[in-house]
């Protein structure tokens, strides 16, 4: 039986306008006990362009305060869930967070982005109704599993930047 694990607390603040919802941390993430972590998880270049600033050769720590600067917040669906590896799709047991809730106390929200399909796909179940009182936007998965190419992926994630302004 594999281990438990938990996703971490949410990256938010009052001013949060793009709410950026992962799938659970992978093991480097969790070991680190930081987001997108792993070094081959291209989280950090592909959120740089709505942040308006490189944030891959910045401490973790200023990482987080360049989202929180730019309006951007983070999460996972995931709440806690049995899963060998990384890979969302050996995810079992599956609890999620309550997004509409987190939602709520987020007066300035206009966007839910989702970081990958298996976010996107527990997210939506977990917003229901209130799905609709957002722009949802689908991207493609940061993981370095997700094989596509940075530049593949890029025009989406940049696209993020229409919902700060």
């Amino acid at each position: 039986m594999s281990e438990r694990k938990h996703s971490f607390p949410p990256v938010v603040d009052s001013q949060v306008r793009l709410l950026v919802l992962g799938s659970l941390p992978g093991e480097r993430s969790l070991a680190e006990r930081r987001y997108y972590a792993h070094p081959q998880n291209q989280f950090w270049r592909l959120i740089s362009p709505a942040a308006g600033r490189d944030l891959a050769p910045l401490s973790y720590d200023e990482r987080l305060a360049a989202l929180r600067d730019a309006h951007i917040g983070l999460w996972d669906v995931v709440a806690s869930a049995t899963r060998p590896g990384s890979t969302d799709a050996a995810m079992r047991d599956v609890e999620g967070h309550d997004i509409a809730a987190l939602a709520r106390t987020l007066p300035e929200l206009r966007a839910i982005a989702f970081n990958g399909g298996t976010a996107l796909r527990h997210g939506l179940k977990q917003l229901g109704d209130a799905a609709g009182d957002y722009a949802i936007v689908a991207l493609p998965s940061s993981s370095p599993l997700h094989t596509v190419g940075l530049d593949a992926k890029l025009p989406a994630w940049q696209d993020l930047a229409r919902h700060l302004t």
